[in-house]
């Protein structure tokens, strides 16, 4: 019996530890839509309305007409899926829509919707969450879950910063950087594709 609640309290702690695993190494995670990103997807909605009425107003054809109502339609999902922003980008006529700071939004946006949530700090939020966690549950189990876990941070803020220290280094000295990798040959399949995921 007494066994037996061993080996559960050890499966719930491992169970973390693929858990904060899973979320450090994630590609599929996306930071939240930021303000700016909101108030481009709204601005691109507000482009598509104003297509629409002038491809009418200028007698476009038919199918450049119905392109600009799909691509209305299609613009909604965009807000619906980022929320309104706080604040509207002028947007009124086809000038404000033109204007170079929606111009410089548009890039903004751009460029923040190709980030990705830094995979150490989602280790660390992982790891805060099951280290608070075991503190609830307290007893036996809980006290050596908070142990471990307290433990597998502070390794993970040193292997973090060693990777960045090998990295600084191998930039600094370009020279001595293919001994340094040749230095690291020794080591095993499985510490080498930690690594890598961890530097991409």
């Amino acid at each position: 019996m007494k066994n037996a609640k061993k080996h559960t309290g050890y499966f719930y702690i491992c169970a973390l530890v693929v858990f904060v695993l899973g979320c450090g190494g994630c590609e599929s995670l996306r930071l939240a839509p930021s303000e700016t990103q909101k108030q481009n997807a709204w601005l691109h909605n507000r482009t598509t309305a104003i297509a629409i009425e002038t491809a009418k107003s200028e007698n476009s054809s038919q199918q450049l007409q119905a392109l600009a109502k799909l691509s209305e339609l299609q613009s909604r999902s965009f807000v619906s899926y980022t929320g309104l922003p706080k604040e509207f980008p002028q947007a009124e006529t086809a000038e404000d829509v033109l204007g170079q700071s929606n111009q410089l939004l548009a890039k903004i946006a751009l460029s923040e919707s190709a980030e990705r949530p830094d995979a150490w700090q989602l280790a660390d939020s992982a790891l805060e969450l099951a280290i608070g966690i075991s503190a609830l549950l307290g007893g036996v189990y809980g006290t050596r879950a908070l142990r471990f876990l307290k433990d597998a941070q502070t390794k993970s803020k040193a292997l973090k910063e060693i990777i960045e220290g090998n990295e600084l280094f191998k930039k600094q000295n370009v020279s001595s950087a293919a001994a340094f990798k040749q230095a690291q040959q020794n080591q095993s399949p499985e510490t080498r594709q930690i690594v890598a995921e961890i530097k991409a």
